[in-house]
C-alpha cells in the first residue's frame, strides 16, 4: 500500500479489525518509509458497477460519494456514524445482489430515500429536497405533510 504522505511503496500493517458492523476490515498501517501511520480499510466488492445518469452519462459507482449525500442530509441529526455506514453498506450490498452492472442513479436515489425513511424523518426530507429538486416552499410544506401522515397510525 502507497504512503498517502510521501509515496513510499511499502507499509507494514500494525493492526487488523473488523469495522463494527462487519463489512469492512478496518487496518492500521505504518509507513517504512517516513514512520507515518493511517488507515485502510478493505471492504466485498461483488462486482464493478456503473452508474447512468439522467442526462445519460455514466461513471463508476463510489461509496465515498454516497456516503458523502447521506452524511450531509442526517448533519446535525442524532444520527451514529455506525447507523449511517450500515446504510450505506445495505444500499451497496442491494445494489451489488441486483446482477446488473449499470444502475440508474434514480434507484440508487429511491433506495436512500428508503432506508432515510426508516432511519430519520427529517434526513430523510432534506435529501428529497436535494434528490426531487424542490424549487419552492410549498413542495416542502407538501412533502413534510405526505412524511407526517405516513407517521400516523
Amino acid at each position: 500500500m502507497r504512503c498517502p504522505f510521501c509515496g513510499h511503496e511499502d507499509s507494514q500493517v500494525k493492526d487488523s479489525r473488523p469495522t463494527e458492523d462487519g463489512a469492512a476490515i478496518r487496518r492500521r498501517r505504518q509507513c517504512e518509509g517516513c514512520a507515518a501511520r493511517f488507515t485502510t480499510f478493505e471492504r466485498i466488492q461483488l462486482r464493478e458497477l456503473t452508474v447512468t445518469k439522467s442526462e445519460g452519462r455514466r461513471e463508476p459507482f463510489e461509496r465515498e460519494k454516497l456516503l458523502r449525500s447521506i452524511e450531509i442530509a442526517t448533519r446535525k441529526r442524532p444520527i451514529e456514524g455506525v447507523q449511517i455506514e450500515r446504510l450505506v453498506s445495505g444500499i451497496q450490498r442491494q445494489l451489488e445482489t441486483l446482477g446488473e452492472a449499470e444502475i440508474s442513479s434514480k434507484r440508487i436515489g429511491e433506495l436512500v430515500m428508503e432506508g432515510l425513511k426508516g432511519l430519520d424523518s427529517v434526513a430523510y426530507i432534506r435529501f428529497a429536497s436535494v434528490y426531487r429538486d424542490f424549487s419552492e416552499a410549498k413542495d416542502f410544506e407538501e412533502f413534510a405533510g405526505n412524511v407526517s401522515e405516513m407517521g400516523k397510525p
